[in-house]
């Protein structure tokens, strides 16, 4: 599960983690904001109406729900579940609030990591630097900024994402090391037992 405010890179670090680890789904969320011109239904998201988010909420078919800017955000729990019984270990893009929940729902799966700017400066000049927000919406992005920033420690790990090469290399290894916990391996006790241990 990554996690950081907008502009740290959790979008590119987890687009180069699915193009590298072959066993890693993307869970793809739901939103109630409007698709942005290269976006793409069930690919970026699954865009849904007021409406129809609340539907999904009310029926529990949400494994974590949020309201972010004003708009819905959550997790579909159909694919997830069908992502983790066929053995995929899944991806999140998500924000603090997605992960306590998920962690509450999956405490033996979620391995949370969050991702900081190396600055605040440095933030801000990459959400300018990216040319979709006028200034209103910076400024209020970087207020969030500051309120996410400090649920960091809620979190497994965290990475500084001053060099996207040596951030993406810090989530493969927790990636990894996760993957190698005991409490993963189901075939461990009978493997061991082949030793006569």
């Amino acid at each position: 599960m990554i996690s950081a405010p907008s502009g740290a890179g959790k979008s590119s670090l987890t687009r180069a983690l699915l193009a590298t680890e072959s066993n890693l789904a993307l869970s793809v969320s739901v939103t109630t904001r409007a698709p942005r011109a290269h976006e793409e239904e069930g690919a970026h998201y699954f865009f849904r109406t007021e409406a129809q988010f609340e539907a999904l909420v009310a029926s529990g078919e949400l494994l974590e729900w949020a309201r972010v800017y004003g708009r819905g955000y959550g997790t579909p729990r159909a694919p997830v579940e069908a992502a983790l019984a066929a053995g995929r270990d899944v991806v999140f893009d998500i924000d603090w609030q997605g992960h306590r929940q998920l962690r509450a729902a999956l405490p033996a799966d979620v391995v949370g990591l969050f991702v900081l700017p190396p600055s605040l400066a440095v933030l801000e000049a990459r959400l300018r630097g990216r040319g979709t927000d006028d200034a209103a919406e910076i400024t209020r992005r970087m207020q969030t900024a500051r309120a996410e920033i400090a649920h960091a420690p809620e979190f497994d790990h965290v990475l500084v994402n001053a060099a996207f090469d040596t951030a993406l290399a810090g989530c493969r290894a927790v990636l990894h090391a996760a993957r190698l916990a005991t409490s993963r391996l189901s075939g461990l006790p009978g493997f061991i037992a082949e030793f006569g241990a």
